[in-house]
């Protein structure tokens, strides 16, 4: 069986055995979170609720509130159960958890805290460095599953009987002083993540009938709950001290009789040997990652666009009290909900003439309310003189290619500007055409002068317009920093720097988000200077192909990466 879906599989038992573990992350997959989803269905007790939490779900129907047909039809309050309510005791499933409300996610993460919560599914079907489900429900879970890499024969694996278990195995103090100098050493800094740990060492400890949990129980949880959330690489062992000289003989009843004292007690766990268990457990490329700083990863990753408010279309938000008109639109249902508790009340005064069945006041009318996301547009200027062009035009050409594949799912769109000789060109708009842009790529052309200045000044100017029509610039200028063409297109290199700095401070008053990728062989002072007067991210990247540029435009575009 794939060790991803085993591992789901054993996370599935964990939390039916212990509920204190909150729940499960389960990434990618497709066909195997059925089987996730079954086994665990399978484990908990007849009966338990399952509930599914649809896209589309309002504020009534997700926390209870007023049942407008029944009100209606009796002329009485009549109020209805909320999902959250339906599920207590349960499973809630979360569909798409990456693109979950913060609102809706908020409501569940206080339920999950609450005297009545239940275990958590998240459902995250993006890809590696995309959106995650939000903080507050990640947070409040122990498992972070992706079910990655999985064949047909590991889709047809089914759950192995549950061993015999124990009511309580015990905890000693070394242990979770163990996994608590394991979760520092990983650099969590959240206290939920140590507590999931233990529950999850007692918890496997109690499937294999145990009474104490032991060092297998306490490797296990480090593997599953740590070493995931793990920010920084594990600190490397200190050199043992010097072996102190051997004692004197210890007489035979004396150490017969501590023997039988040890037997009794929890083992020691060392903490170097967890450890080494959560680094052998985390992937190869994440510790490369974390050695760089760059583990941490935003819940609600960049690549799209700012969100702004609107009065007639984009994703429904919650209605609020308001006068509808001037574009605002009255939310019927809502008004209703706001106006029949009140009716009892209400009814006792005489009615005005025309009054009909439902009387209303001012402070019972509600709007509808609606998010917008602005497209965003990754302008990329790339630095094709001859110094550059022969290296690194493959790789930019790639990533552009690799980065647009994902615009569809984004809503994001390319642009592409080439300088070179003695001027900029726009070869791309901005654009979501997969076919424009790989004839774009393909034409385009390299050596010549370094034009910097040119190419920086079009970026601002596209940037600037892109602004303008309500979308998110977002500019990846990859150079070696070297001009030797002025603004003018005149030679010399002292008054092209200088003119590349100008037109450099330039976007940086402006505030627009952007990231300088040095693409010289060797990293550069002079990329670094001009990074630094646009006011963006600077990111020596020599030999880095067209994945890794990729991966460092998705990284920069963050928005904890962004200025603020």
């Amino acid at each position: 069986m794939n060790s991803a879906l085993a591992d789901a599989l054993l996370a599935a038992r964990l939390l039916a055995h212990d509920r204190r573990l909150g729940g499960i992350a389960l990434r990618g997959g497709g066909p195997a979170r059925d089987i996730v989803l079954n086994a665990l269905r399978s484990l908990l007790v007849p009966g338990t609720p399952f509930r599914r939490l649809p896209g589309h779900i309002d504020e009534d129907r997700l926390c209870g509130g007023t049942d407008i047909a029944a009100s209606l039809a009796t002329g009485t309050l009549v109020l209805q159960r909320g999902l959250l309510a339906e599920a207590a005791g349960g499973v809630l499933v979360v569909p798409m958890a990456e693109r979950l409300r913060t609102d809706i996610a908020g409501r569940i993460a206080q339920v999950m805290d609450g005297p009545a919560p239940f275990l958590l599914v998240l459902l995250d079907d993006g890809e590696e460095g995309d959106d995650r489900p939000p903080a507050a429900l990640m947070e409040r879970i122990a498992f972070d599953m992706a079910l990655s890499g999985l064949s047909p024969a590991d889709l047809a694996a089914i759950l192995p009987e549950p061993s015999p278990t124990c009511a309580s195995p015990a905890l000693s103090d070394e242990s979770l002083r163990a996994l608590a100098t394991t979760a520092a050493a990983l650099g969590i800094s959240s206290l939920r993540p140590t507590l999931f740990a233990a529950a999850a060492a007692r918890a496997h400890a109690a499937l294999a009938g145990r009474a104490v949990a032991t060092r297998d129980d306490l490797e296990l949880a480090v593997r599953l709950i740590l070493a995931p959330r793990a920010t920084q690489f594990p600190p490397p062992p200190e050199s043992p001290p010097p072996e102190p000289e051997a004692p004197d003989p210890e007489p035979e009843s004396e150490r017969t009789q501590r023997n039988d004292e040890d037997d009794q007690t929890a083992p020691d766990i060392p903490e170097d040997l967890l450890i080494e268990a959560a680094r052998a457990a985390i992937p190869p490329d994440v510790l490369d990652l974390i050695a760089k700083g760059r583990a941490q990863r935003s819940a609600r990753g960049g690549g799209q666009g700012r969100r702004t408010a609107s009065a007639m279309r984009g994703k429904p938000l919650g209605a609020r009290p308001g006068m509808p008109g001037g574009g605002v639109r009255m939310a019927l249902v809502d008004t209703l909900r706001a106006a029949i508790p009140w009716q009892p009340l209400r009814c006792r005064d005489p009615a005005p003439e025309g009054a009909g069945p439902i009387r209303f006041r001012r402070d019972d009318l509600r709007v509808r309310r609606f998010e917008e996301r602005a497209t965003s547009v990754s302008i990329f200027c790339v630095d094709a003189s001859g110094s550059a062009a022969m290296a690194r035009l493959a790789e930019a050409k790639g990533a552009v290619e690799l980065i647009l594949a994902q615009a569809y799912v984004k809503r994001a769109e390319v642009a592409l500007i080439a300088f070179r000789g003695k001027g900029a060109d726009l070869l791309l708009p901005p654009t979501r055409s997969l076919t424009r842009a790989k004839r774009a790529l393909t034409e385009l052309p390299g050596g010549g002068g370094t034009p910097l200045a040119s190419g920086i000044r079009m970026a601002h100017q596209l940037a600037e317009a892109v602004a303008a029509r309500g979308r998110t610039p977002f500019l990846v200028l990859l150079t070696d920093g070297s001009a030797n063409i002025a603004a003018d297109g005149t030679p010399g290199r002292a008054q092209a720097n200088a003119d590349a700095l100008a037109a450099a401070r330039s976007m940086g008053a402006a505030r627009l988000d952007a990231v300088v990728i040095d693409i010289s062989p060797r990293t550069r002072p002079e990329a670094s200077r001009i990074a630094d007067a646009m006011g963006a991210r600077y990111l020596p990247l020599p030999f880095a192909d067209a994945r890794a540029l990729k991966a460092a435009v998705a990284l920069a575009a963050q928005p904890e990466r962004k200025r603020a």
